[in-house]
């Protein structure tokens, strides 16, 4: 059988991402670090199969499942039942990789490159095995027999390049990283780690001109502007340092790591050099093309190399914060909230970290413990606006809308002088907090609020505060020609949001114009076909219109689609009856919407994450 699943090196795009996208740091919120690290209780053990055959098929099936713990379990045993099946072992080491299960895979590669010394993934993980070693030309030898490519180059001359730096061997450092030529993006990426090593080597007059010039040319990518901020302060111009940091900080308010150096510089603090070793700015190399790689949506290749980034700075906290990132987006929490809990007590982002652990738990079906979890961390540092509101998003994901309204006000309390647009959402979620326990006349205030402070650099933000406000006014027979202006702008904003256009359709059901109705509501259910609340509104839409076959056929589908108790008894009640007969003709689209049955109020699953800027309303 065929078993060929060499992970390449990153292909042109992912290469072109890593040197714009250079080590782009997390975009949370301002968040202290102090916290000391959460126990994380490890995955359940899997039981591999009776025989070579079932493992390989639960390797297969976990593989394409991106559940890399599984596949590597299952690969290891099926590798022992075929020890002689080259692409069986190099499956297996790319799944060890994967997991994180660093001695085994570099014992595989040995294996590989004894068969195959053009593997460029095996060659490339021995490569990193030296360099951590401290075995500097031998991870040469290693990185030279890599693969070919554009791609392979980058990655190889750039470690190469660490690798003399490690040796003491900066001009040869520097003569390696000059020879990276090619794409526009190449000079950043290249007078970056030339600054980087130049500085590590000592060579001060070389690091200044050479950061200077990747800083100039890119002023809002957080590592750039790090490095630059910290070897400036390091050199006695702090002032300089503090001119960087602000001018980010401007861009992307409270980055953690941004706020963190600002304060020590204010308070006459250091700032440690952002790389410390060989080693370290191996890892730096390796971090930049996974965190790239989740840009582009590899994920495997992604988790590969930040994998391997941590094995040589095993408290890199930017690639252990894009590696829980990525295994969240592998629909894997548990294992994130592992890698999330080896985050630095001292790191700036240990808080965030902190913070993601909780609302992965309420993701994990937690929810009590995911509150009790961040109701203590809240408790430890009750003046953190974004640990109060991540244990409002989870109250509110809950269903425990009076109390994510009262913890949302007390994070609104503590904005003080601080500008309130950086905190829109604030008043958005305890807006829909209200809504949902029916106080309303605090619910608008609050989405008027939001819809007055979020910036028209956040479209999609816009489009949910405006979608939440108007399909209320809605429902409730108010400001109809208001609602239906700002319902169009929230289409405009968000043209594929299905639950967007559920709304305007819905608007136009409750005024009575059906056709208009069906047409918006068809192209809602286009965009999210298994959305219940979408399918019960269509089935509405088509009986109004006299299409009642379909109408049954669609409320059929939403009882089928799990749909929130409260909606099934009466998606039960029209299958039964249909929908009761109007008392007088609909409304026209200039008149007052005839009396409709009261419908359910829509808004997301409560299973749905309580992220930041992701509610949506939508009919109900």
């Amino acid at each position: 059988m065929v078993l060929k699943t060499r992970i390449p090196a990153p292909r042109r795009g992912v290469a072109r991402a890593a040197l714009a996208l250079l080590l782009a740091a997390s975009t949370a919120p301002a968040l202290a670090a102090r916290l000391p690290a959460r126990e994380i209780t490890a995955p359940q053990a899997y039981e591999p199969a009776d025989s070579l055959e079932g493992n390989f098929l639960a390797a297969y099936i976990a593989g394409a499942s991106r559940d890399t713990a599984a596949a590597a379990t299952y690969y290891r045993e099926a590798v022992k039942g075929d020890p002689r099946n080259a692409e069986l072992l190099e499956r297996s080491f790319v799944a060890l990789l994967a997991d994180g299960s660093l001695p085994e895979a570099f014992r595989a590669a040995e294996r590989l490159t004894a068969r195959d010394g053009a593997n460029g993934l095996a060659q490339l993980a021995l490569g990193v095995q030296k360099i951590k070693a401290k075995q500097f030309a031998a991870a040469r030898q290693n990185l030279q027999r890599g693969g070919k490519g554009a791609a392979a180059d980058l990655t190889s001359t750039l470690l190469t390049a660490w690798s003399y730096a490690g040796a003491g061997e900066g001009k040869k450092a520097l003569e390696t990283i000059n020879k990276l030529k090619g794409e526009r993006y190449y000079n950043v990426f290249r007078d970056y780690h030339a600054g980087l090593i130049a500085a590590l080597v000592g060579d001060k007059v070389e690091a200044e001109r050479r950061l200077k010039s990747a800083y100039d040319s890119d002023r809002n990518t957080l590592r750039i502007v790090d490095a630059y901020g910290r070897f400036e302060a390091e050199s006695g111009r702090p002032d300089l340092a503090v001119a960087a940091y602000q001018e980010f900080d401007n861009v992307l308010p409270r980055h953690p790591i941004v706020r963190d150096a600002l304060d020590k510089l204010k308070a006459g603090k250091p700032l440690t050099p952002l790389i410390g070793s060989a080693q370290e700015g191996a890892a730096e190399v390796l971090y930049g093309l996974g965190s790239a790689g989740t840009s582009q949506g590899d994920e495997l290749p992604a988790v590969v190399y930040l994998r391997l980034a941590l094995y040589l700075a095993p408290e890199h906290s930017l690639a252990l914060l894009t590696l829980a990132d990525t295994l969240e987006r592998m629909k894997a929490p548990d294992r994130a909230n592992e890698v999330f809990a080896r985050m630095p007590a001292t790191s700036p982002l240990k808080l965030n970290a902190d913070i993601q652990i909780g609302l992965n738990l309420e993701q994990m079906g937690k929810g009590e413990e995911a509150i009790a979890h961040l109701d203590q961390v809240a408790k430890t540092y009750p003046n953190d606006i974004d640990v109060i509101s991540a244990l409002g998003n989870v109250q509110r994901s809950r269903k425990k809308y009076a109390e994510s309204a009262q913890t949302y006000t007390k994070a609104i309390d503590l904005i003080g002088d601080q500008p309130a647009r950086n905190y829109w959402t604030l008043y958005y979620f305890r807006g829909t907090s209200y809504e949902r326990a029916k106080e309303w006349p605090k619910a608008e205030a609050d989405l008027k609020k939001a819809l007055e402070l979020v910036p028209a650099t956040q479209p999609n933000g816009r489009a949910q505060v405006l979608n939440y406000l108007a399909y209320s006014w809605v429902d409730q027979n108010q400001n109809i020609d208001e609602a239906f202006r700002m319902l169009k702008q929230a289409v405009d904003l968000q043209p594929r949001d299905g639950m967007i256009i559920d709304s305007l359709g819905w608007a136009y059901y409750r005024l009575g114009r059906w056709d208009d109705a069906v047409r918006e509501l068809e192209k809602a259910i286009e965009l999210k076909p298994g959305d219940p609340t979408i399918n019960d509104h269509l089935g509405d839409a088509y009986w109004r219109s006299g299409r009642r076959l379909e109408g049954k056929f669609q409320w059929q589908h939403a009882k089928d689609l799990n749909p929130e108790p409260e909606d099934l008894v009466k998606i039960e009640a029209k299958l039964k009856d249909g929908l009761p007969e109007l008392e007088k003709p609909a409304a026209t689209a200039d008149s007052q919407p005839a009396p409709q049955p009261e419908m359910p109020k829509g808004a997301p699953a409560p299973t749905e994450p309580p992220a930041m800027g992701t509610e949506t309303k939508s009919g109900g």
